[in-house]
């Protein structure tokens, strides 16, 4: 089903550049890490008040079709699975760095991320040139999503985002998420109508997010870029597209091109201690390094020159795990623009992780290569001393 547009919104709609695509089945029907039947109730938005103010503000700021609006939620169905996975446990889980990292960094994902790596070096290095952002932080972010594509969900977006919409579990942030969820059903909306995309036939996670990278239909909005020069955005089938958006995404959120991501720190108990006193689960970077090692924190970085990183922001980034000291390290801003990504340290050090690892598989097979005097592979010089070394 394709909504209709006034003559005015459709002309203006063929006027925009490059048109944004995304393919309506997913290559792969099964969420990543677990399997289930998903649970709905149909036709729950037909006649619905809340429903049918929003299509009047839908109809009002973007001329919309008003009942081409409601002929579609009268067929978007309550997605119960997705409400159950967006309410928190009434047992939070004991959180553990190790499992969670044993998780992403398994040779299935590593060796994934080499071949992609291998199969979009030209443009992997071109959106590096670019924006600034090493090949390894986009692998990294790229594996920890979706495992290159392999599995980008199975929801309808469109009976997804009208549930967390308007039915958004009773949570002490309630009103902020819904506000969120329903900004992005409005930018979805407008996405698929200026598309031409049917909004029903998108899949996608139970939140909504999109695609190899999963983006949720605000940030395809906002950053989502044609990077294979087809004058279309394709998050779910264009690789390169997929580069071009997540590099576009950590630039315009504040990457600092050349810069690190972390620092490690010493092990001795007076560094534990300091970094154990300063960790606030905050992902902002807000002590100045200095203020840390005065108070007697030992930096593990060799080649880092303290005296001119004295004032540099750091967070302690605190990674528990059961039967195990916890484990720091510093998140520099770049620390900080992964999170924005996804606001966990756990998953911003994944990504990061990942990245590394997959970084240095490639290493090894260019010094291979060199050495059966095949020479480095085109760019490898240039990523010799990338970003987040």
């Amino acid at each position: 089903m394709l909504i209709a547009a006034s003559p005015a919104s459709a002309q203006s709609a063929a006027r925009k550049a490059p048109l944004l695509v995304a393919q309506g089945q997913p290559q792969q029907a099964v969420p990543q890490g677990q399997t289930f039947e998903e649970e709905i109730i149909p036709q729950r938005y037909a006649n619905n008040a809340n429903v049918d103010a929003f299509i009047n503000e839908m109809v009002a700021r973007y001329d919309f079709d008003e009942a081409s609006l409601h002929s579609l939620f009268a067929g978007v169905s309550y997605s119960a699975t997705a409400v159950k996975l967006v309410t928190p446990s009434p047992t939070p889980s004991i959180k553990n760095w190790r499992s969670y990292q044993a998780r992403f960094l398994e040779p299935v994902r590593v060796n994934a991320g080499v071949q992609f790596w291998r199969e979009n070096r030209a443009t992997l290095q071109r959106a590096y040139q670019e924006f600034g952002v090493p090949p390894e932080v986009i692998v990294g972010i790229i594996g920890v999503e979706t495992i290159y594509g392999r599995y980008m969900g199975n929801f309808r977006v469109l009976d997804a985002l009208t549930t967390l919409s308007f039915d958004y579990p009773n949570t002490a942030n309630r009103a902020d998420r819904q506000a969120t969820f329903r900004k992005n059903l409005e930018d979805y909306l407008v996405w698929t109508r200026d598309a031409q995309i049917d909004p029903t036939s998108v899949l996608g996670s139970y939140t909504g997010a999109i695609g190899i990278p999963q983006f949720l239909p605000s940030s395809i909005a906002q950053y989502a870029v044609d990077y294979d020069g087809n004058k279309r955005i394709d998050l779910r089938a264009s690789e390169a597209d997929a580069i071009g958006s997540v590099a576009n995404y950590l630039r315009q959120n504040g990457w600092e091109s050349g810069r690190p991501v972390v620092w490690r720190i010493g092990s001795d108990a007076g560094s534990l201690g300091v970094a154990q006193a300063a960790a606030n689960g905050q992902p902002e970077p807000q002590w100045p390094l200095d203020q840390l090692l005065r108070a007697g924190l030992v930096l593990n970085e060799p080649n880092v020159d303290i005296a001119s990183e004295a004032g540099t922001p750091v967070t302690v980034v605190d990674l528990p795990s059961p039967g195990r000291g916890t484990e720091f390290v510093l998140g520099l801003k770049n620390f900080y623009v992964l999170t924005r990504y996804n606001r966990s340290f756990f998953y911003a050090l994944a990504v990061y992780q990942l990245g590394q690892k997959v970084k240095a598989q490639m290493d090894a097979i260019d010094a291979a290569k060199a050495v059966n005097g095949g020479g480095p592979s085109q760019g490898q010089a240039d990523q010799s001393n990338s970003d987040s070394q």
